[in-house]
């Protein structure tokens, strides 16, 4: 699993972890069944404090998305895409809805609105012509 951490992004890095590893469930990039690196490779590999990486692995745990398999070690549990789809779909309506909010009290109409919304999807669009 690939991991982008930016300590820039005013979230927590444990937050970041827990969301990438949500929004990955609910894409199908990883699988229930999956496993995910230990504690000690992640943090390793991302040159974290092992403590962080803790965090992030408990909540997911207690969120029901990680399990752990006695002798494999953390993975992807079966109720785990269900409850991605529904936490990653809350998260992106509540920014949403923030940035309209935003939008309407600084007056812009629905049709500068629309305007500036097409022009990000095009924009964001990946190069591969995925959607």
């Amino acid at each position: 699993m690939f991991f982008t951490i930016d300590p820039d992004n005013g979230l927590a890095i444990y937050d970041q972890i827990l969301r990438q590893v949500k929004f990955a469930v609910a894409s199908g990039a990883l699988q229930p069944g999956q496993r995910v690196p230990s504690l000690q490779e992640l943090a390793t590999t991302l040159a974290l404090n092992p403590n962080t990486v803790a965090r992030a692995y408990r909540e997911l745990q207690s969120e029901g998305i990680l399990e752990m398999v006695r002798g494999i070690g953390l993975e992807i549990s079966s109720k785990a895409v269900k409850r991605c789809q529904q936490d990653r779909d809350a998260l992106i309506r509540e920014r949403l809805r923030s940035v309209l909010l935003e939008a309407r009290q600084s007056q812009l109409d629905d049709a500068e609105l629309r305007e500036m919304f097409d022009a990000e999807m095009t924009a964001s669009k990946p190069k591969s012509g995925r959607k």
